[in-house]
């Protein structure tokens, strides 16, 4: 199990392959499966579900995985001061858990969040659908952040309502009409 562990905090913020995992491991898909589904039930790991609606472009269709204490984390990354966190490669997807995690909870979202990416390479770290109305959240690991070319796709083929780009630091800013770039304790005080 700790090697389960170990392997899932390396797929951290990263499409779910149980098959891949189990060859990895020498363990049966379905006992994979099975671990995950603890952990999943226990609220140890979050398997964030893929928005699939047809937009015209082959979506991914497998979940996203995240570890949802980053203590717990970062502790399977051995990551054991804040040094050590600010250098290691796995500090971007660790953000994005962290901050996903306090969304998430704060819109009272569980069963109305999802992420969306397509085979092309564009994706949307965080979907929240309220009431017809679809917002997008990026979390980025920046001082600065700016629109992407994979924000302006999931932009214009999910229609977003709004897009947030969520970061780290102080400042609150709008980058256009429908996108605002926030730091994370805005984003959680959000009411969508």
């Amino acid at each position: 199990m700790r090697r389960f562990w170990v392997m899932l905090a390396y797929y951290h913020g990263n499409s779910w392959n149980a098959s891949e995992i189990s060859r990895s491991l020498g363990l049966k898909n379905k006992t994979i499966r099975h671990y995950v589904d603890i952990l999943a039930g226990a609220f140890m790991v979050r398997l964030l579900p893929p928005w699939l609606e047809n937009t015209g472009k082959r979506l991914i269709k497998s979940p996203k995985a995240y570890i949802r204490d980053s203590g717990i984390l970062h502790s399977l990354l051995s990551i054991r001061t804040q040094a050590e966190k600010e250098s290691h490669p796995k500090i971007g997807a660790s953000w994005e858990g962290f901050a996903l995690e306090a969304t998430i909870q704060s819109q009272q979202a569980e069963s109305d969040a999802y992420f969306w990416g397509t085979q092309g390479g564009a994706e949307l770290d965080l979907l929240i659908c309220r009431g017809g109305k679809k917002y997008g959240f990026e979390f980025k690991y920046a001082d600065a952040p700016r629109m992407s070319r994979s924000m302006k796709i999931a932009q214009n083929d999910l229609k977003l309502e709004a897009l947030y780009i969520v970061h780290p630091g102080n400042d609150r800013y709008p980058l256009d009409a429908q996108v605002e770039v926030l730091p994370l304790v805005e984003a959680t005080k959000l009411r969508l």
